[in-house]
């Protein structure tokens, strides 16, 4: 999986009890659109962050990931998950879409569906009927150090 960059207001909010990582509904999105890690602060599908172009086969909103543990070692928390995300394209394909962000569904304070972080895969990738995309998340969603 591609390199995972933190928004720059997750940590606080963290800090502020705004988040409850190990319980909240974390979900992941597709888009094309370059999120800003500086700015950006909630997940808005419909204009700052939009689906991809054609989303045949891709969940609007995002995929549900299930927090199995939330677990900390000499210092480094690790968010823990069981299950990859494995989207397949159907009629009409999907994409193009180059970023997949992760967001807090279940957060609303200080804004609704707020931002964690997102993988850039560098270009923009278009999924042909039955072709897969899979967010490798299995073992390790997230890791605070």
């Amino acid at each position: 999986m591609a390199a995972f960059v933190k928004f720059n207001k997750f940590l606080e909010q963290l800090c502020k009890k705004n988040y409850d990582l190990g319980s909240d509904a974390l979900k992941f999105a597709l888009t094309n659109t370059a999120p800003t890690a500086a700015t950006d602060t909630g997940f808005l599908p419909g204009s700052l962050h939009p689906p991809p172009a054609a989303a045949n086969g891709y969940t609007s909103g995002g995929y549900v990931e299930t927090i199995t543990s939330c677990v900390d070692v000499a210092g480094t928390v690790t968010l823990a998950t069981t299950t990859d995300i494995v989207i397949t394209a159907t009629a009409g394909g999907i994409g193009p879409f180059r970023y997949v962000l992760l967001y807090d569904d279940t957060a609303t304070t200080p804004v609704a569906d707020a931002l964690i972080g997102y993988w850039d895969y560098g270009s923009s990738i278009t999924l042909a009927v039955g072709e897969t995309f899979t967010i490798d998340v299995t073992n390790s969603l997230l890791t605070i150090t």
